[in-house]
């Protein structure tokens, strides 16, 4: 196991950058319209504050967890990214590799350049991401698809009626994607295909139709408010993952940390609650443990390693499981479930 360094983070970015062309990592970085939502996400993970215990035995902290019934040694899972082929040749499988190496879960985007099929030879746990189209008769074939090749839940993102703007990425070169992007649905994302823009009638009833198609738990992506957290759970979602698109979506929305603790409290015990946004750090994680996640999900991070292959995405996991481990123990805690206690007296 290889821990990184201080500062591995931003050497990890510097790296891919010499591997990568700039107009794919420009991409991954940006964030909708001046970014302040983007930008406002690490340092509201560092608002939160705990109350450690002692005279506690702390050898060997417990960082894993459940998803859905999955036990992972690593309560850090990889978020769906797309053009992972255009960071490294292998994309999608070197991704789950890393993951499946690092004792972690990973999403998978649907409009991934790797088939589902293949994913699934990865011996990786892994879950499909949807975005659903108008007519979702065009992508309900690949999700199917997925649940056939192993996908352990479909994650229905909701934050997306179409992508938002991004000044940073308007004139990128990307070119033909069609060998990178979206080959187990091509006709949702050919732009002359009728009924193959986003859905932007999402509502409750496509949860259970998601559950009824694949036979696999709905995750929902891409909730801030406690009140659309309830609607899902109501609706048959199993989970319920508080994110903001890493501020690529409506900008000046509020931050995953200030949102997570009020999702937590709407739905109580009826499904597990994920968060994403801003996480960089072992420290990190153990806040939004304590603010209520039960899982937590990393995007930019992985991909940055992703240029330089499985390992890398394995050393991430493994450093940031390494990081926790050790708040774990100089906090007091046994077990992860435990955290939020460390927010109380």
């Amino acid at each position: 196991m290889t821990v990184l360094g201080p500062g591995w983070q931003d050497r990890l970015e510097e790296e891919a950058r010499r591997r990568v062309p700039s107009h794919v990592l420009d991409y991954v970085a940006s964030g909708a319209r001046e970014g302040v939502t983007r930008d406002e996400a690490e340092r509201a993970w560092h608002e939160v504050r705990w109350w450690p215990r002692t005279l506690v035995d702390v050898r060997d902290p417990d960082t894993s967890t459940s998803l859905l019934g999955t036990t992972v040694t690593n309560p850090v899972g990889i978020a769906p990214t797309s053009l992972q082929r255009l960071v490294h040749p292998e994309g999608e499988l070197a991704m789950l590799r890393g993951a499946r190496d690092g004792g972690a879960l990973a999403v998978v985007s649907s409009n991934a350049g790797t088939s589902f099929a293949e994913l699934g030879s990865t011996g990786a746990a892994w879950w499909v991401q949807a975005y659903l189209t108008a007519d979702r008769s065009l992508v309900g074939p690949a999700l199917v698809a997925a649940a056939e090749a192993g996908a352990g839940a479909v994650v229905l993102t909701v934050d997306t009626p179409f992508p938002g703007t991004k000044y940073a990425v308007t004139d990128a070169p990307f070119g033909d994607l069609s060998r990178v992007y979206g080959i187990n649905h091509p006709d949702a994302v050919r732009g002359t295909t009728p009924g193959a823009e986003h859905a932007r009638d999402l509502g409750p009833d496509d949860i259970a139709d998601l559950a009824a198609l694949t036979g696999l738990p709905v995750v929902v992506k891409g909730v801030l408010r406690p009140d659309d957290a309830r609607r899902a759970v109501d609706a048959g979602a199993r989970a319920v993952w508080v994110s903001n698109h890493g501020g690529r979506q409506l900008d000046r929305s509020v931050a995953t940390a200030t949102a997570l603790p009020r999702v937590a409290e709407a739905v109580g015990g009826d499904a597990e609650v994920y968060v994403d946004g801003g996480v960089r750090s072992g420290l990190d994680v153990l806040a939004a443990a304590a603010l209520g996640a039960r899982g937590v999900f990393l995007g930019r991070l992985p991909v940055h390693a992703l240029a330089q292959g499985a390992a890398a995405v394995t050393d991430v996991l493994d450093t940031v499981r390494g990081e926790l481990a050790e708040a774990m123990a100089l906090a007091g805690l046994r077990w992860l479930g435990d955290a939020p206690d460390l927010l109380r007296l």
